[in-house]
């Protein structure tokens, strides 16, 4: 489990998906472009959805738990990324849990 800390927020991630959202995070970011990042509460740590505000400006660390980079699907990196043009934002999910991927299975 991995992990991504923005600010004095932090979540725990696997490492595959992780290595995802850092290079969705950092395209963004290069390009000036500030978007909303969702997730759903596992219901072992209290259940509800939290969202935060993510842009330029505001520290952010991802910590990998394993020590060798992970395949990326440029799939699930475009799906991703299109997520984030919504009014929604990007809501993080599972890689098959997709339904941009779904069509293409």
């Amino acid at each position: 489990m991995g992990t991504l800390r923005y600010g004095n927020e932090a979540l725990e991630l696997e490492d595959r998906t992780l290595a995802h959202v850092q290079m969705v995070v950092v395209s963004k970011l290069r390009k000036g472009e500030a978007f909303l990042l969702s997730w759903t509460i596992d219901p072992a740590h209290g259940s509800g959805r939290y969202a935060i505000w993510i842009e330029t400006g505001v520290p952010i660390v991802f910590r990998f738990t394993g020590s060798r980079p992970v395949a990326l699907n440029r799939a699930w990196l475009q799906a991703m990324l299109d997520r984030t043009y919504t009014p929604a934002g990007l809501e993080l999910m599972p890689e098959t849990d997709h339904p941009e991927l779904a069509a293409d299975n």
